[in-house]
């Protein structure tokens, strides 16, 4: 038996009027996903437990069968593991975006947060910004390191874990002085360093030529999303089943690397709605062919649609997970003549409206090849909810592919 778990990241959404009154889920051509959905075992799933931050770490672990409530300890130190830091005991790592703040404002305080991805700022171009707070701020206790376009990664010797910073994508064309780290709870070291960011990075050669170009400057370090290096049980161990994970987001390949499982990179994979689809599905393909078992498939693409406000990008992500991936991947599994399995849903829901996740269930189906189920006509938000298969905790999703799709 192969798996294939295949995850668009934050697709839910809702109701748009834009779409005539349909979600992106529901505008969406998807013939393959929804041809499957006929045939599967269609439900709903709460990832985020009640009272816990809805965060990609949080929902991906779930998926993955980790209980967040016990190895839930921020997404940094995922991140940190996927890019090669070894991470110490004593040591705490923080996600360190580079931001866009507005020109507005004679006090940092007075600026307001105009993108969280800076236009999505190239790898190349983010390293030398990451350089040079390394070079003016990085000492014995902290360093940055380089992640992928505007993700990347604050290691600090004795950080605090626990401090409870703002999530900058929540608060996108707001005034940050409220949300930045406050004195009198302990932040006012996270505060300096941000504010020194601003001083470092906004006139740096990289964004005066972002300017030129007309695009948004990557002109301040946020801080947020603390944690400890997590210790989760071995996939291969639980499960019995050989792994691998696809993604171009650090969060999801520490997630793999640290449950044991094998992190496949492919070139041109963005984390965007211009991600290689194509590269993804080869690497699913590939990976089959090498014996892998289960395949766990991340894509991006929506989510940032989301936090981005892009309804009609959201739309096209889904198409061509659906075209691009899915199809082919379908197509390698049934040519195998072994059966397999196929599981589909988003970690979390990313409404265009509000531009960030929110903790509400999310839609899933599973396909099995050798049953047939009374599924539904389309796979979205509503047919979805409507099958009253409701499950509460996301942890028990491998429970429920592994024991042929049965509640």
């Amino acid at each position: 038996m192969k798996y294939l778990i295949l995850i668009p990241d934050g697709m839910a959404d809702e109701p748009i009027e834009a779409l005539g009154g349909m979600t992106p889920m529901q505008k969406a051509h998807k013939p393959c996903m929804d041809a499957l959905a006929k045939e599967s075992f269609v439900g709903t799933v709460s990832n985020v437990p009640e009272g816990m931050v809805p965060e990609s770490d949080t929902a991906n672990l779930a998926i993955l069968s980790y209980d967040p409530k016990v190895y839930s300890k921020g997404r940094s130190p995922l991140e940190a593991v996927s890019i090669g830091i070894d991470m110490k005991p004593d040591e705490t790592a923080y996600r360190c975006n580079v931001v866009t703040l507005s020109d507005e404002g004679e006090d940092y305080d007075d600026k307001t947060i105009l993108d969280h991805s800076a236009d999505e700022i190239t790898t190349a171009e983010a390293d030398l910004l990451i350089k040079a707070l390394e070079e003016k701020l990085g000492n014995e206790e902290r360093t940055f390191h380089t992640g992928i376009s505007y993700r990347h990664c604050l290691i600090w010797k004795n950080g605090d874990d626990r401090y409870p910073f703002m999530r900058p994508h929540d608060i996108l064309g707001k005034k940050i002085g409220e949300y930045l780290p406050k004195k009198e709870n302990g932040g006012e070291e996270f505060y300096r360093l941000m504010r020194e960011s601003f001083e470092i990075l906004n006139h740096h050669p990289v964004n005066e030529e972002r300017r030129r170009r007309g695009l948004k400057p990557a002109n301040s370090a946020w801080l947020w999303s603390p944690g400890k290096k997590p210790q989760l049980p071995l996939f291969s161990e639980k499960w019995g089943l050989r792994g691998a994970v696809i993604s171009a987001v650090d969060l999801i390949k520490g997630i793999g690397i640290c449950a044991g499982m094998h992190s496949i990179d492919v070139e041109g994979a963005t984390g965007n709605v211009h991600t290689n689809y194509k590269g993804k599905a080869d690497a699913a393909i590939k990976a089959f062919s090498e014996g892998y078992e289960l395949v766990y498939v991340h894509v991006e693409g929506p989510d940032e649609c989301g936090h981005r406000a892009e309804t009609e990008n959201k739309v096209t992500s889904i198409e061509r997970i659906d075209g691009e991936i899915l199809s082919p991947v379908l197509d390698y599994l049934r040519g195998t003549g072994e059966d397999f399995k196929i599981m589909i849903l988003p970690d979390h829901p990313t409404p265009i409206r509000i531009r960030t996740h929110t903790i509400l269930p999310v839609p899933f189906m599973i396909y099995a090849s050798d049953a047939t189920m009374n599924g539904v006509d389309t796979f979205d938000e509503f047919t979805a909810a409507a099958k009253q298969n409701y499950l509460d905790s996301g942890y028990r999703l491998m429970s429920l592919l592994t024991e042929n799709g049965q509640a």
